[in-house]
């Protein structure tokens, strides 16, 4: 695999996005541009022309279940932002696409062929003078199907057991304090597990791990060489999580889709079911060099 080279032609470059802003700010749904953030408030102040705004807490989960949209929800959405399952749809978002990841995953798990990221996210296309306005678009509603759902990239809980029963990898995204157990969440956010530690077999690769600093993608030959220091090679089944399944869509994606292992799932439960659950084995202290 060369540097330059993915397994999926699923990045798109701020200069590729900021050559087609007329498309994507036209009523025609051929390209649509969405802006994901965990508020939207940033999105109100500024954002690329033509973006829409999705919030990822209010408006891509059910506010009961804490799970994702169901079908009929998702189809909805995206017809009332006029996005069709034809879409070419280019997702991006902050905390270098934390949430829009989570968001393509959601698209991939619903069956839309057609989605990629903006390589960089949010703040690349703020501190390169790209341009941004405050105004909101408006399009034509329209009809939008959904596929699937693909299961195939979804983990449960009874996968996860059955990746500590037969040793598969495991891929813990969190800082090392949350994998270690000393803290239950990330400076400044909520506590939503009863217990801190890691599942058991996990092997601690940050999400940033992936990333360059100005927050996009390393190459593929560098990300390939991350993961198989840890023994990760696409070989059998991979297991990423996280603390809300938002961090660990970047691995899943850096993994499923720019390197092709496709037997990887994204465990959106995460550490919010896994240290609630009574029971559940949990390991406690520092990863292993």
């Amino acid at each position: 695999m060369s540097d330059s080279e993915y397994a999926n032609d699923v990045l798109v470059s701020a200069d590729w996005v900021e050559d087609r802003l007329d498309e994507f700010g036209s009523d025609d749904p051929t390209h649509r541009l969405v802006e994901v953030d965990v508020d939207t408030e940033a999105y109100d102040e500024s954002h690329a022309p033509g973006a829409v705004g999705f919030n990822w807490e209010t408006d891509l989960q059910d506010q009961t279940t804490r799970d994702i949209l169901d079908k009929a929800d998702f189809e909805s959405l995206l017809g009332e932002h006029g996005i069709t399952e034809e879409s070419t749809v280019v997702l991006y978002g902050d905390n270098a696409n934390w949430f829009a990841a989570y968001t393509y995953w959601q698209f991939k798990y619903y069956g839309h062929d057609d989605v990629r990221l903006l390589d960089g996210g949010r703040e690349y296309w703020l501190e390169n003078d790209y341009p941004t306005t405050d105004e909101g678009p408006s399009f034509s509603a329209v009809e939008y199907e959904a596929s699937g759902p693909r299961e195939s990239i979804r983990a449960y809980r009874e996968d996860v057991e059955n990746a500590i029963d037969r040793g598969l990898p495991l891929v813990d995204v969190r800082s090392p304090e949350e994998f270690s157990g000393e803290v239950l969440a990330p400076p400044g956010l909520n506590e939503t597990a009863q217990r801190g530690g890691h599942i058991p077999g996990a092997q601690n690769i940050s999400w940033a791990a992936v990333t360059n600093d100005d927050g996009t993608f390393k190459s593929a030959d560098e990300i390939e060489a991350l993961y198989a220091e840890k023994g990760i090679d696409g070989d059998s089944t991979t297991v990423a999580y996280c603390r809300i399944g938002e961090r660990s869509s970047v691995a899943w994606f850096a993994l499923h889709e720019l390197l092709g292992y496709d037997d990887t799932i994204n465990y959106d439960g995460s550490w919010t079911e896994w240290g609630n659950l009574v029971g559940a084995p949990i390991e406690t202290g520092e990863a292993d060099d």
